[in-house]
């Protein structure tokens, strides 16, 4: 079941008034249950191309569907709440909040959904326990490992049964046994519990995992499959 799709995708940014093509003519689908790389150089688009994916920015040209949805003309206010409900996110620099507990880390996108405290905490709990990390609920990131955090921010990302997970170089911060350890859990979760992940990573180990891979070279895919 196609759950993305990106139509004629370009995007140009403006370098102190210079245009610079980010992005040109990518077209791909994404299917529920799929285990995705976009690959590439560092510059090639990656960052851009899974940005657009999950709404965090919009294209110059074309289109994106989510679930056969148009999102490319929505306003602000309906992609936050898309993303809210049915995209996961996890940042190379983690970007958990750093006044907060891993718990209430996990929590806080359901508190913004509204969910009532007792299931908010039911929750988060049992996806720490999956994740092997619940004895750090009450520990703030600074007290934590990078692999440890990473772990947090995946278990941030699929609390909420998103729809897809996007993954930003998610092992560029972490050792080898580290990033395999995570692969290894995310690969777990995709296989037993039918998450669909989309990564971009230039990262062999990550790329050696992929169920579908685009290359992208210079913003434009040159391999897919």
């Amino acid at each position: 079941m196609e759950i993305i799709r990106l139509e004629n995708i370009s995007k140009i940014y403006q370098d102190h008034g210079i245009p610079v093509q980010a992005l040109k003519d990518v077209n791909l689908e994404i299917d529920k249950g799929d285990f995705v790389v976009i690959a590439g150089p560092s510059g090639s688009g990656k960052t851009t191309l899974l940005n657009i994916i999950g709404s965090l920015d919009i294209p110059t040209e074309g289109h994106v569907f989510l679930e056969r949805d148009n999102l490319t003309h929505k306003k602000k206010r309906e992609l936050s709440a898309i993303r809210l409900r049915k995209i996961g996110f996890i940042f190379q620099a983690y970007n958990l909040l750093p006044v907060l507990t891993a718990l209430e880390n996990i929590e806080f996108s359901m508190m913004l959904l509204g969910l009532p405290d007792k299931e908010r905490h039911k929750k988060a709990m049992k996806i720490m326990e999956e994740l092997d990390i619940a004895e750090l609920a009450n520990k703030k990131p600074n007290k934590m490992s990078g692999g440890q955090q990473q772990r947090v921010a995946v278990a941030r990302a699929i609390v909420n049964d998103p729809l897809l997970v996007l993954a930003d170089e998610p092992t560029a911060n972490l050792d080898t046994k580290t990033a395999n350890g995570l692969l290894d859990l995310m690969q777990k979760m995709n296989e037993e519990k039918n998450i669909t992940f989309v990564f971009s990573s230039h990262d062999k180990k990550v790329i050696d995992r992929a169920k579908k891979l685009f290359i992208l070279k210079d913003g434009m895919i040159v391999n897919g499959n």
